[in-house]
């Protein structure tokens, strides 16, 4: 995996949250999966870890999002942790992932990743947290992945063009969408190695010396 994308564990994330709104609405819900990769380079989901969050003091919740993600941030047996403990939660089964993998760093891949990180950094932020073990800005995106493979970049819609089960009455929910999300990074990804190693043995994507 350290060779595979330049000493770069890829890790799978999903937050659900109060709004759109990083530095406004309150993160409620991550979920955390390494991907793993065999001797053949084929990549495939790891153990995932997920917690609820506590909302953090002053944060908003819009109840739209609510409705969205079925999250009912009073439920008495939600089982959440406060920012700081969330994040140690997650970050720990991260970073030893990194240390099995030989790896110097974690980068997140998620659907329109942007959104993720966004709620990920926040987070670190308001917490002091100085064990954050994913890189601060870059990403690997499903969407674009998604696009360029099936174009689609609805994730129900490229998950289903993967050829992967789609079951909407889980949607929305961090362990849900983070399992599915790491299965369409794997399917895309295994199968353009799998086009590549073929291309090879065809001679396809050899270049004669002779030509421009």
């Amino acid at each position: 995996m350290a060779q595979r994308f330049r000493g770069f564990l890829p890790v799978v994330v999903d937050v659900e949250t109060g709004g759109f709104d990083c530095n406004r609405h309150a993160l409620l819900e991550i979920a955390v999966q390494p991907i793993l990769i065999d001797a053949q380079g084929l990549l495939s989901p790891g153990a995932m870890t997920s917690t609820h969050v506590v909302a953090y003091p002053g944060s908003q919740i819009d109840p739209k999002s609510l409705e969205v993600n079925g999250i009912d941030p009073d439920h008495p047996f939600r089982g959440a942790r406060d920012e700081r403990p969330a994040l140690d939660y997650v970050f720990a089964p991260v970073r030893a992932a990194i240390k099995a993998a030989g790896c110097q760093r974690a980068i997140l891949v998620g659907h329109n990743a942007f959104f993720d990180l966004g709620f990920l950094n926040a987070a670190v932020a308001r917490t002091g947290h100085k064990r954050n073990p994913f890189h601060p800005f870059s990403t690997f995106d499903t969407v674009t992945l998604a696009g360029m493979a099936y174009g689609q970049t609805v994730l129900a819609r490229a998950v289903l063009a993967a050829g992967l089960e789609w079951d909407a009455s889980r949607a929305h929910g961090a362990v849900y969408d983070t399992e599915r999300t790491a299965l369409l990074f794997c399917t895309v990804m295994n199968r353009w190695r799998e086009g590549q190693c073929k291309s090879r043995d065809s001679g396809l994507g050899t270049r004669d010396s002779g030509s421009i």
